[in-house]
């Protein structure tokens, strides 16, 4: 039976071994137009630096030329690593997207800088010489860029954040533990929760999120979205083919080794000990793979325990077919065609 839950998309832009980051990035743009005829509701574009194996630093820009090329899908970022940016900069380019796709933007915020230790200072070093988590600092001054609340004699308070006739889009706090769902709900933003490489259990967050959640001027009730990983085909036996590439790369990724998505035959022919065997098998337990009954199953009590308001899911395929493939038939699953979108 069909879920009545809103269903959404987390891209990656996936570099694999037979496709060029530049390829990567047509490829996302061809999703997106996928996803917007099949009726989700939301096509997000993550951040991240120097990985081999991800060919998007800038969500802001994917998502000027998604929603540019899209008709009805809301596109955001899933998410800005905030302490990457300064808040205005961050301020002024969503409210560029939002002037230019009004009512189609979302901000998702994240906490992470999105790459190694030695690229985040490459990319900080020159706003400012503070040290440790500044986060709830720049979400605060990311708001006031909006609400213009700066204190009497603040120097910012001649500074204004063009185009300021668009608002800023709906923001999100993006997480993968229970700090963020504490902050969202104490702020009163969305929250997304990243079950696909949470360590924490997603029922606690969200159910914590749900139940504590404080009206505020950014959002008069709760929405908690939560964010698997899922390889979907027509069988078990074919969607566990395809996802043997996602298991090898899950496995590298452990080892600290970020290459790009390998092969299905180069899984296949890979040689697992049985310890990295049992390390795929725990790893799978953040991947729901099958057919559309086997995943429906799996997932759909994991969806009603968390109180999840909406769905959003990443697929990592090395091929692009499948992948749009496995996006059409979890739309079917989802009753997209039958269900009026959020």
């Amino acid at each position: 039976m069909a879920l009545n839950i809103p269903l959404s998309v987390l891209d990656l832009s996936v570099v694999t071994t037979g496709t060029k980051p530049a390829q990567s990035l047509r490829n996302s743009i061809d999703l997106a137009q996928h996803a917007d005829r099949l009726g989700y509701v939301r096509y997000w574009l993550a951040e991240h630096h120097n990985l081999s194996s991800v060919a998007s630093p800038s969500p802001d820009i994917m998502i000027g030329q998604i929603a540019a090329v899209t008709k009805r899908i809301r596109v955001g970022s899933g998410g800005v690593m905030l302490p990457n940016h300064a808040p205005l900069i961050i301020a002024e380019r969503f409210k560029m997207l939002e002037a230019l796709f009004p009512g189609r933007i979302d901000l998702g915020l994240g906490r992470a800088p999105g790459t190694d230790h030695a690229t985040a200072y490459a990319l900080r070093r020159r706003l400012d010489g503070r040290e440790g988590d500044d986060f709830l600092e720049r979400l605060h001054e990311l708001t006031l860029w909006e609400t213009r609340e700066f204190p009497e004699g603040h120097p910012f308070n001649s500074v204004v954040a063009m185009p300021d006739d668009a608002p800023l889009p709906p923001i999100w706090l993006l997480g993968s533990s229970d700090y963020s769902g504490q902050l969202a709900a104490q702020v009163g933003m969305g929250f997304a929760f990243a079950h696909h490489f949470a360590s924490h259990d997603a029922v606690a967050v969200m159910s914590h999120y749900h139940d504590h959640f404080k009206l505020s001027r950014w959002r008069d009730k709760p929405h908690g979205i939560l964010a698997i990983a899922v390889i979907m085909a027509d069988t078990d036996e074919e969607a566990e083919r395809l996802a043997s590439s996602a298991d090898l790369n899950r496995l590298r990724r452990d080892h600290g080794q970020y290459l790009p998505l390998p092969s299905v035959e180069e899984a296949l022919a890979y040689p697992y000990t049985d310890g990295e065997r049992a390390n795929i098998a725990r790893n799978r337990s953040r991947l729901f793979v099958g057919s559309p009954q086997t995943v429906m199953q799996a997932i759909s009590p994991m969806i009603s325990a968390c109180k999840a308001d909406e769905v959003m899911v990443i697929t990592a395929t090395y091929d692009h077919n499948a992948r749009k493939k496995s996006y059409s038939l979890l739309a079917h699953a989802f009753g997209l065609g039958k269900q009026k979108a959020a």
